[in-house]
């Protein structure tokens, strides 16, 4: 694949030191650790987040995947992994953006949107004021049991690109990415970033053999 400018890769459900130090090592720029959430996979201790956490370079942007939606839970989260990097998984409140800003200084907040209609592009319009950057994924908040991630299952792509060309910040792409379908996602969205984790696990652990092909895809 030929892109004139390769997204940055996040790679997600990191579940080791191990694990992570392969991630970097590919590439990535991003590592994504999933504390307690309603369905889906990837979930770790808070304090395993925190110990992996504590044992990466500065430059690694590190990102506590949460589905809480009270500040004063997701900032002791925040404090107890110190993880420079909040990805809220389920809808907020008004306001509750700019709160976590003020109480935590330095660190980004990304806000996931679930695309599962056009409806999402006026989501991603109405938050990306008060976040970092947005992260497109596939899921359903209102179900009965929540999906905030990690489904394995792509979206429209078509509604992720009039997000992409809408919103004034960063957006990251997730959603049953693999090494066989991420460059045509790539093509059709242009995002900052993707966001990958069941495309390169086998086994319950990430595979060195995806995570190899994933990168070579994005050239």
């Amino acid at each position: 694949m030929t892109v004139s400018n390769r997204p940055r890769v996040k790679v997600c459900c990191i579940q080791s030191v191990d694990e992570a130090w392969m991630a970097i090592d590919a590439g990535a720029s991003a590592l994504g650790f999933v504390s307690a959430m309603p369905s889906g996979p990837g979930v770790i201790p808070e304090g395993l987040i925190a110990e992996i956490a504590r044992q990466l370079p500065p430059p690694i942007a590190t990102f506590l995947l949460t589905s809480r939606r009270d500040v004063p839970g997701i900032v002791a989260q925040q404090r107890r992994t110190r993880v420079n990097t909040l990805q809220l998984c389920d809808r907020l409140q008004h306001g509750t953006h700019a709160e976590l800003r003020e109480r935590l200084p330095g660190v980004a907040v990304i806000q996931v949107v679930h695309v599962t209609s056009e409806e999402a592009l006026g989501e991603a319009e109405a938050v990306a004021g008060d976040v970092d950057a947005i992260l497109l994924d596939t899921g359903n908040p209102t179900a009965r049991l929540k999906e905030l991630g990690g489904t394995g299952r792509t979206h429209d792509w078509a509604v992720s690109r009039r997000i992409r060309e809408t919103v004034p910040v960063p957006v990251f792409l997730a959603g049953g990415l693999r090494p066989d379908n991420v460059a045509e996602a790539v093509r059709v969205v242009q995002p900052f970033a993707v966001d990958v984790c069941s495309g390169l696990r086998s086994r319950g652990a990430l595979d060195p053999v995806l995570l190899g092909a994933f990168f070579r895809e994005l050239g």
